[in-house]
This record gives structure tokens, C-alpha cells and sequence, in this order.
């Protein structure tokens, strides 16, 4: 068997935690499989640079960034590698550029166009563990970018998919997939399996397990992963595909996202073009929409148009706006920080009616007043205060019957 291996920032936080890395490493290799092992940087190390960075520049260019920012994982991979062969098997680190890893030019977010990975065939074939630097790649001009936040786990898919390997682990600090936060809900279950949809929403609506893209990836490419801990033995969560047992539960998790703003644009003349022009602007620095609502205006003249965005993205997101405003003939911007995207998730939406009515109804019940609305086949997201997040998170998880003791798909924690 093939099997990729991918170690997060915690999993590799300490050189303790680097040899422990390099046991499961070497266990997994004793078991006659090929191991090739993804890894992210010592935790808190990309913040660390992050800081060093600010010192210097307010807004440092992106390819100066990237330079930097892949440094944190390089480091991670060649002590791994040492650890690994201190053990008595054969290691060796590689960057993204050595993997072949090619990827466009949107520095800090860039996109993976393929990967060739003869180096790392080539090492499989002698007998080598590949420890592979995630999080980056190059471009065709040999320009290093970086993936965006929680890359590595795109690293370890990529690589999975272009090695057709049997299996993609993905080692973190959490013993897998929950029902929801278990640090706000103590009652949350460990999922033994979710579907690729369940999962890609669950990541894109705030849940940490997993990157967006990671998920993306192993649904397209058919990539089997696992989510487990590098901190115990226990069996983890599968991400698979749909299968009909998912469907009879009709939620499977709460996730929230804290990190969302909302930006209101009024009085929008309401003529043709006018929100194809704002979201053009916004698309082209290559920031990402996720709700959008747009009142419907009584008197045929004018509109209010409201929409969020990452945080990290809120201000060049303003800017941009404003500049606009003036073009589109509306009356004013305004920013809001002070929100939270709360989302119940599950294949059996599908054929379950009523989840929407249940999920409203449950926060009326406890005065939390709802902003915006998003739906999809499996989901139902709503925009709220943030200070009511813990509340919204515990009460959509008990109306929805997710704790322990529960009827649904999955075990208690451990």
C-alpha cells in the first residue's frame, strides 16, 4: 500500500512531537507499506513570520510573503527527515519545487495545476520516506507561492491523488470529525465516516478539521481520507463517498465561522449591472463572496445590497467597495465585524423536510436574531450576532438531537 501521511503544526509543535511523528512514520513502514509524509510547520512558526513580516511592512507584497511563509515548513521536513532516519530507515526531505509541485500566480492563495513528483517516485522506488514540505509549490516561472491557510492538508491530497495512493491520512490534534466544536459542546460525537459534500461544507462553513480545498481535491480525484490524532491511537473519521446510511440522519453537524464581516452597500440604484460591476471588482483582487442579499426595493428605484467576506480580506474588500460606490450612483458602505456564520450540515436534507423551520424556530426560541440566509441541498446557514455564537452552536446541537446517547452516525468521543 501507498499511504501519504500528512502532520500539522501541532503534531510537529516540538522536537518530542517530531520524534513521536517519526515512530508512527517508522510503525507504518514496518507494516511493508510505502509511507510518504506531508508536514506544516512547527505550530506557530507561520504566525511568527507573519509577525516578523508586519515589523517591517503594513502590507507586504505576496511574493515577498510567500518566500518567507515556506521557509516555516521546510524546516519541519528536514528535521522530520532526520528523525525518521535516525531510526534506521531511509528519509529525504523535499520542497515543494523538488516535488514538482506547479501551481498559478495568485501569491498567498495560489491553486495547484498539476504535479509531477518524479522526485518522489524515484525515492518510493529505492526505498525512501519522502517528507515533503507542505503549503507550497511553484509556479512555470519558478516563482514560490504558498496555499493559503491549512495547505498542507491540500499538499498531502495532491500528492495522494498523483501517487494513487490507497490512503491519505491526515494527523492533527483532534481524534477526528465532531458533531461539532467539542470545546463548546462537550457532548459532541466523533463521526466515524462523512461524506465528501458533508465535509466541504463543513470546511468552507468554519469547521477546522480540514482545508476547503483539501476536500475539493479528494472528492474530484476520489482521494480516501482519514482524520485521526497524532496524539493517540484511536480509529478516526473517514471521508468517503455518499452512502445511503448517511442519509437517514438528516443533520450531521453544526459548524460556526467567527471569522466573516458583512458589508452593506445602500441605496443601489436598482437597474441591470449594477451588482455585476461590484462583484467583478471584488473577484478581481481575488477575494472570495461567500452570502450575498439584495432587498428587494418597493419603489423600483433603489436597493440595499449586503454581503460577507473573510476577514482577512475585510479591508481591501471595503476599499475596493467604496471606490465603487461613487460609479454605481448608491449612498453609503458600511462594515460590520461583530458577526458569525452559524450552518446545521447533512446529506439527509435531501429527504428530510423541516430542518430549516426546526433551525429558525430554535433561535427565535432563544432571541437570536437572524441577518442573512444561505441554503444549499445539504446546508442552511444563517449570519447572527456574534456574541451569540456558544449559544446558537449549543442549542442547534441539542435540537437536533447530535449529542451523545443519540440516535445518528457515529461514536462518543475516543
Amino acid at each position: 500500500m501507498i499511504i501519504v501521511q500528512k502532520y500539522g503544526g501541532t503534531s510537529v509543535g516540538s522536537i518530542e512531537r517530531i520524534k513521536a511523528v517519526a515512530e508512527r512514520v517508522a510503525k507504518t513502514k514496518k507494516d511493508k507499506n510505502d509511507v510518504v509524509v506531508i508536514v506544516s510547520a512547527m505550530s506557530g512558526e507561520t504566525d511568527k513570520l507573519i509577525g516578523l513580516a508586519n515589523q517591517i511592512a503594513l502590507n507586504p507584497e505576496g511574493r515577498e510573503m510567500d518566500l518567507l511563509l515556506s521557509s516555516g515548513e521546510r524546516i519541519s521536513a528536514a528535521l522530520t527527515a532526520m528523525a525518521i532516519s535516525n531510526l534506521g530507515f531511509k528519509a529525504l526531505s523535499f520542497t515543494g519545487r523538488q516535488v514538482g509541485i506547479i501551481t498559478d500566480d495568485a501569491h498567498t492563495k495560489a491553486k495547484i495545476e498539476k504535479i509531477t513528483g518524479k522526485m518522489v517516485k524515484k525515492a518510493l522506488a529505492k526505498g525512501f520516506v519522502p517528507v515533503i514540505a507542505g503549503f507550497q509549490g511553484v509556479t512555470e516561472t519558478s516563482e514560490v507561492t504558498t496555499l493559503g491557510r491549512g495547505g498542507s492538508d491540500l499538499t498531502a491530497v495532491a500528492v495522494a491523488a498523483a501517487l494513487k495512493a490507497d490512503l491519505c491520512e491526515i494527523y492533527t490534534d483532534v481524534d477526528g470529525v465532531y458533531t461539532t466544536d467539542p470545546n463548546i459542546v462537550p457532548e459532541a460525537r466523533k463521526l466515524d465516516k462523512i461524506s465528501y459534500d458533508e465535509m466541504l461544507e463543513l470546511a468552507s462553513l468554519g469547521a477546522k478539521v480540514l482545508q476547503t480545498r483539501s476536500v475539493e481535491f479528494a472528492k474530484k480525484y476520489d482521494v480516501p481520507v482519514v482524520v485521526r490524532s497524532s496524539f493517540n491511537d484511536h480509529t478516526g473519521t473517514l471521508v468517503v463517498k455518499e452512502d445511503r446510511d448517511m442519509e437517514k440522519v438528516a443533520v450531521s453537524g453544526v459548524a460556526y465561522d467567527k471569522n466573516q464581516s458583512k458589508i452593506t452597500v445602500t441605496s443601489v440604484p436598482d437597474k441591470p449591472g449594477v451588482a455585476a460591476k461590484l462583484f467583478q471588482a471584488i473577484a478581481g483582487a481575488h477575494i472570495v463572496v461567500d452570502m450575498i442579499v439584495q432587498n428587494i426595493s418597493s419603489d423600483g428605484k433603489e436597493t440595499d445590497i449586503s454581503f460577507t467576506v473573510p476577514k482577512s480580506d475585510n479591508r481591501k474588500a471595503l476599499k475596493i467597495t467604496e471606490e465603487i460606490v461613487s460609479e454605481l450612483g448608491a449612498q453609503d458602505v458600511k462594515l460590520r465585524d461583530d458577526i458569525a456564520k452559524i450552518s446545521v450540515v447533512g446529506v439527509g436534507m435531501r429527504t428530510h423536510s423541516g430542518v430549516a423551520a426546526k433551525m429558525f424556530g430554535t433561535l427565535a426560541q432563544h432571541r437570536i436574531n437572524i441577518m442573512m440566509i444561505s441554503t444549499s441541498e445539504i446546508k442552511v446557514s444563517c449570519i447572527i450576532d456574534s456574541k451569540y455564537t456558544e449559544l446558537a452552536v449549543r442549542v442547534l446541537h441539542d435540537a437536533f438531537d447530535l449529542g451523545e446517547g443519540k440516535k445518528g452516525r457515529g461514536k462518543s468521543k475516543g
